[in-house]
């Protein structure tokens, strides 16, 4: 049972919370208003519930993931979950009861908001089908909801922290959907809103759950505690800095000159956000200075005391969070958008003139996702790389290089002109897809990245649950990548996607959401990587095909990948019409001229990638056959019964004379 001390300082941060949130729409102009006679009203329980609904699901999804991560990171133990352990599991599942029915609060009072009718006059099934099934908002909710459900059922089973950590994967997932709507997906560059604010939220999650349970971890003097508090105190500092970054990214896209900081009341619930997070990384370098070491030591209090006015100021920060999500973002002012900025979330790109194609290298679009994603790549790749230098070992300078290379041209991909103009042109498109398909991939592999964290990573104990490194082994040796990394399927993925993706109306689809577009780049990525670390990977994997089978599956999968580029070329049907359509693009060629240009840009860019891929693999072959004759060598050197070809033969040899019957016997059958 959870001691009375913990229920207070909950039941006291949410009020914190929603005495932030009040405040802040009063600021804002959003808190309830009389009706104005003539116009229809949603009523006082809607316009008073909506903030209250959602600062309790934001909260009880914190204490959710917060939970949950005590339970399957933070503390330590083995790999079943101890009695400790599982009463921070059943908290999660509290937890998640109260976020599931707080979400379906929220989703029947948005329903009433945007209807301007009573709850009541909105409870009707088909009604609250229809938004879930066509509105954006609707279809967030109910992600919410199902999302709290499934962890609340699961978690009742839990006993493992393998499915403990699965369950949190959940929990933190299920955080997102409303990311994808609102203030950030009407926003000028919206895929950049959209992206930093679902960054801001997961980090959000984390750290304030996982500090909220470590101060419950703290009164309730678990074992352990001060490992949770070390442990943790790596993830708030990663959590910081992510929402700090998407933090500063939000605001640069949402407001119109940094004045408006100053002088609008959305601007100034940022500042005030601004100071409290200012405020909380000063606390959280006072908790690994001073606090840590005397927790280790014993000394509760002063930890507690900090930690304390931390998680007080983190509730006020999550009410002004609801405050402006219910604000509106200051008028800029500008020209209403064509219907070309409200889909691709910037403007038409200018033609593509001079040479070569100069805009190309002049027109970027930040995308958070690959910008963040490629940076903690490089910074962590650095890490480990100084580390085994640190202790004496050596790393290849040459995989360093084809690791930085690989992220280079990812960013250049995915945020240069190729980004821009790739949402506007199916042939820059497709020069985008080869190049994340055919041409990254081949620098990533080359870096071995699993072998530098395998070399880096510390070996968690024997009785304890499995660390990074063994999750990393355990994934490599795994029944699900045994079948993705087989010839066969690796093959199947990489050119099959294709097909699957153009000529279907999945190209379509993906292409008019921002998630989509993400997902479709993504996975280009990963199916490149894969088949490619089939072939000239070095890192290890469940199986090595020999270097001739390996040529043999690469001469076989370029003739599929060639009739994919002939069957754009030939198509006389425009692939995604409607979306090309829609853009309205005034400049340029024909839509079917277009995706000629694009088909015969596949054809093109794929020999040249083909041709350094054989060549490496032919230098690799080399170095392997190499590397046996030393080790033959050695071995003869030794002694090693003699020539090793003697030993198999007179092996066989044994293996006959113990076979041959005797004389006066019968052979056996």
């Amino acid at each position: 049972m959870a001691r009375p001390s913990v229920v207070l300082a909950g039941a006291g941060l949410l009020a914190v919370a929603v005495t932030a949130g009040t405040l802040g729409m009063l600021d804002g102009g959003t808190a309830a208003t009389p009706p104005v006679p003539g116009i229809a009203d949603a009523g006082a329980v809607t316009a008073r519930g909506l903030p209250v609904a959602r600062v309790v699901g934001d909260a009880a999804a914190a204490a959710t993931v917060g939970a949950l991560l005590m339970a399957a990171v933070l503390l330590p133990g083995g790999r079943r979950l101890g009695r400790t352990h599982q009463w921070y599991v059943l908290a999660a599942v509290v937890s998640a009861v109260v976020w599931a029915a707080a979400s379906a609060a929220l989703l029947l009072l948005t329903l009433s908001d945007l209807f301007a009718r009573p709850v009541g006059a909105v409870l009707d099934p088909a009604v609250l089908a229809d938004f879930v099934v066509t509105d954006a908002r609707g279809r967030a909710y109910a992600g919410m909801v199902a999302a709290a459900a499934v962890v609340a059922t699961v978690g009742l089973g839990v006993t493992t922290v393998r499915w403990a950590r699965a369950t949190l994967v959940v929990a933190v997932a299920g955080v997102l959907p409303p990311t994808f709507t609102g203030h950030s997906a009407a926003a000028a560059n919206h895929d950049a809103a959209v992206t930093s604010l679902a960054l801001h939220v997961a980090g959000v999650a984390v750290w304030a759950g996982g500090l909220v349970f470590l101060v419950v971890a703290v009164l309730r003097r678990d074992a352990g505690l001060a490992t949770a508090a070390r442990r943790f105190s790596v993830l708030a500092g990663g959590a910081f800095l992510a929402v700090a970054a998407s933090g500063v990214v939000g605001t640069v896209v949402r407001l119109p000159s940094w004045t408006a900081l100053l002088t609008s009341p959305y601007g100034l619930m940022v500042t005030v956000k601004a100071f409290a997070l200012a405020g909380l990384g000063a606390l959280g370098r006072w908790h690994r200075r001073r606090t840590l070491p005397a927790l280790a030591g014993g000394a509760r209090r002063p930890f507690l005391r900090i930690a304390a006015g931390e998680v007080v100021l983190m509730a006020a920060a999550l009410g002004l969070a609801v405050a402006l999500s219910r604000t509106p973002p200051p008028d800029t002012g500008a020209v209403p958008r064509t219907p070309a900025e409200e889909l691709l979330g910037f403007p038409m790109p200018p033609p593509l003139g001079g040479f070569p194609w100069t805009p190309l290298f002049t027109e970027w679009h930040f995308d958070p996702l690959f910008a963040f994603g490629t940076a903690a790549a490089a910074l962590l790749y650095a890490a480990g790389v100084r580390r085994l230098r640190a202790r004496g070992d050596a790393w290849p300078v040459g995989r360093t290089l084809a690791w930085m290379a690989g992220l280079a041209v990812t960013v250049l991909a995915t945020m240069s002109g190729l980004a821009v103009y790739g949402k506007v042109m199916m042939s820059v498109h497709m020069g985008q897809h080869m190049i994340l398909a055919m041409t990254v991939p081949i620098l990533l592999v080359l870096g071995a990245p699993a072998t530098l964290a395998l070399r880096t990573l510390p070996t968690a104990p024997v009785s304890g649950p499995d660390g990074a490194r063994e999750l990393l082994v355990r994934l490599l040796h795994s029944r699900y990548v045994k079948v993705l990394s087989h010839p066969v399927a690796a093959s199947a993925l990489f050119i099959g996607s294709a097909f699957a993706v153009y000529h279907t109306s999945l190209f379509e689809t993906l292409m008019r959401s921002h998630l989509g577009h993400m997902v479709m780049l993504v996975h280009f990525l990963a199916a490149g990587l894969l088949f490619f670390w089939v072939i000239i990977g070095i890192d290890p994997g469940p199986r090595r095909p020999p270097h001739l089978g390996r040529l043999f599956v690469l001469i076989l999968t370029m003739p599929f990948h060639s009739w994919f580029s002939i069957s754009l070329m030939s198509s006389v049907a425009v692939i995604g019409e409607s979306w090309w359509a829609d853009l309205a693009r005034p400049w340029g060629p024909s839509l079917l001229d277009d995706q000629y240009n694009g088909g015969a840009i596949a054809w093109a860019t794929g020999d040249i990638p083909v041709l350094i891929t054989t060549i490496i693999l032919a230098v690799q072959w080399v170095r392997s056959d190499a590397r046996e004759a030393r080790r033959v060598d050695r071995q003869i050197d030794r002694g090693d019964d003699k020539d090793p070809l003697a030993a198999y033969n007179a092996y066989l040899a044994a293996l006959h004379a113990r076979d041959r019957p005797r004389p006066g016997t019968r052979a056996r059958p």
